[in-house]
């Protein structure tokens, strides 16, 4: 009896921590708890809310629009939804990594049902017109999803005010536990599970909920926005800081993305004659963690399809290297960083001479 009542406190105690992580996240983006579902990560929800949309209105139509630079989570899941006979047009973007605002209008048909475009890239950090767009999808009557994993913390973003519909998230991006993420569903819009078992999340996602996870992301989306002004003015200023180094102490580098108007802490440059594959390995020698491309892309010895699609040479897109600052990096690590960078690059196209 004293184990039945102790499971019976422990469950209200875990709805109510669940609960709760729910209101902190509707907070942050200011919607209803009830519009947020947790999932295992942002692909999963790129995954439910793309899958879930398409499925629940396949007779209304079956045209998507997306865009060429999206995260794997979505240009994967559209892959797959060709293969069931969907129609998805992929956006061009410009030299900077934007879509086209004319060009995603006139994409639109009787039958699109849906428009999927990310907030802000991950690899070259450029952010697109996201209001913009959702009044495009809403003076259509289409629904409009974002992949917002890069942007929450780096953003402020308002469901509301910019007119979405969908918004995937993953906590790790912000500073939460990995393994963990969420849907934000506006009221209203229906969609369709994709994984068949339980319940949970009002029947919409089947499974066991990761309560430590969860919990961990209420938190980490709640401090992230505590303080976010201060956080990004200085994110933003190492980021400038570290553009202008390379720029005045390496010759032939190209920065990839929007000069400014691009998440706070992300700066993607390439290096002529050099490969990022060896970069990142002198780079690691010397204790600093950067990257080729995305995180999803490792191992993945083809030149990125985010910088192809901004019309960059092969070649230059072989030798890019993505550098992300965060919460615990001061000016004297960018300095470090530009020091040995500098030092490694002339080595390596010295070797290639």
């Amino acid at each position: 009896m004293v184990m039945l009542l102790q499971c019976i406190v422990n469950g209200r105690e875990t709805k109510k921590a669940i609960h709760l992580a729910r209101e902190k996240v509707a907070k942050a983006i200011n919607c209803k708890a009830k519009e947020i579902y947790f999932t295992s990560c942002g692909s999963e929800s790129d995954n439910l809310a793309i899958k879930g949309i398409c499925y629940k209105n396949k007779e209304k139509g079956n045209h998507i629009i997306t865009s060429k630079i999206e995260h794997p989570g979505v240009l994967h899941t559209c892959e797959t939804l060709e293969r069931q006979g969907f129609e998805v047009t992929y956006l061009n973007v410009n030299s900077n990594g934007c879509i086209s605002l004319y060009e995603l209008e006139n994409a639109i048909k009787q039958n699109t049902i849906l428009i999927s475009i990310m907030t802000a890239n991950n690899e070259i950090g450029t952010i697109q017109p996201i209001k913009e767009i959702g009044k495009i999808a809403k003076k259509h009557n289409i629904l409009f999803h974002t992949d917002s994993v890069q942007a929450i913390g780096n953003i402020k973003m308002d469901v509301e005010e910019m007119n979405i519909d969908l918004l995937s998230m993953s906590a790790h991006k912000f500073y939460g536990p990995k393994g963990v993420g969420a849907l934000y569903v506006k009221e209203g819009v229906e969609f369709e599970k994709i994984q068949d078992g339980g319940h949970q999340e009002r029947d919409k996602r089947a499974g066991t909920e990761n309560i430590a996870g969860i919990v961990g992301l209420g938190e980490a989306i709640e401090l992230a926005y505590k303080d976010f002004e201060t956080y990004n003015k200085k994110l933003i200023s190492l980021r400038d800081y570290y553009i202008t180094q390379v720029e005045e102490k390496i010759p032939n580098v190209k920065l990839n993305g929007d000069r400014i108007n691009r998440l706070p802490g992300n700066a993607n440059i390439s290096f002529e004659g050099v490969q990022s594959e060896e970069l990142l390995y002198k780079l690691d020698e010397k204790g600093i963690c950067a990257s080729g491309g995305s995180a999803c892309s490792t191992g993945n010895p083809s030149p990125s399809h985010v910088l192809m699609s901004l019309g960059i040479e092969s070649k230059m897109a072989k030798g890019a290297l993505r550098v992300t600052f965060g919460m615990e990096n001061n000016k004297e690590d960018v300095d470090y960083l530009v020091e040995n960078l500098s030092k490694i690059v002339y080595e390596l196209r010295k070797e290639e001479n």
